[in-house]
């Protein structure tokens, strides 16, 4: 079902992006793989795209920047003509330490706005850079990276669970809108994912902690969010809008 079709998946060098890139690639999509920094390790999840059949780009561009989300664009319809599915996992550097974070009586404004630039300014600046393209051929998925501490604050990371929760309010709120022009906007919002440069620092008493608690026994790799995404972006989720998948093993259940 996603044969022919084309996705940019920003912050796409490494991680869950990554995964996600590869994904896509291997149903048949073209894939373009965005990066910041990361140029080299973009570079490798291109060439492991093209290994798995699908056509893939790098492009270099700070999605958190309207410049950067004007390049992203044009080098997409250069290279393929149009945008059929984005999916914006993209957010502000974090690193994911319970033990060295900010305490609520600790936080500035700037930490909150940090994050939210990171997350749903780059979201905003992405979805308004692909819309006239879905709009054109009257169809497109757009999915959202969102994290499940959102509804299961397990550790209170404060800025960065804020700017996630407020993809959710955009999710829901934008998927009205769009519906009428045939564009369907979801979220997946997955637990712990390990591992990843964000989640290197996390404790195995955490880690452990987790899996206990979660019905399936295990937190996530980054390979387990990928099917999830691939089902909100394919026909199979066609009736599906402004809704949030938990892919957490069940720790929360909605």
């Amino acid at each position: 079902m996603l044969k022919q079709k084309v996705v940019i998946v920003s912050g796409s060098s490494r991680g869950i992006g990554a995964a996600i890139a590869k994904g896509f690639a291997a149903s048949g999509a073209s894939v373009i793989v965005n990066y910041r920094h990361s140029e080299v390790a973009a570079r490798e999840v291109v060439k492991a795209c093209e290994k798995v059949g699908g056509q893939a780009i790098a492009v270099g561009a700070d999605v958190a920047t309207e410049e950067g989300v004007q390049l992203i664009v044009e080098e997409t319809m250069l290279s393929f003509g149009r945008v059929d599915i984005l999916v914006n996992n993209v957010f502000a550097p974090y690193v994911f330490d319970a033990e060295n974070r900010k305490k609520a009586w600790e936080m500035e404004w700037q930490d909150y706005k940090t994050q939210l630039d990171g997350s749903l300014k780059a979201a905003h600046l992405l979805v308004q850079g692909v819309l006239p393209s879905m709009q054109q051929f009257g169809t497109g998925s757009i999915i959202n990276i969102t994290s499940n501490l959102v509804a299961h604050p397990v550790v209170p990371y404060q800025d960065y669970t804020t700017a996630k929760a407020a993809i959710i309010g955009y999710t829901r709120s934008m998927a009205k809108d769009l519906g009428t022009v045939g564009i369907r906007m979801n979220a997946i919002a997955p637990g712990l994912v390990y591992p990843t440069e964000a989640t290197k620092h996390t404790k195995e008493v955490l880690k452990d902690e987790l899996s206990d608690a979660t019905p399936l026994g295990r937190i996530a790799g980054p390979d387990d969010v990928v099917g999830p995404v691939l089902f909100l972006a394919s026909d199979w989720s066609r009736f599906v809008t402004g809704q949030t998948i938990y892919v957490d093993g069940g720790l929360v259940m909605k």
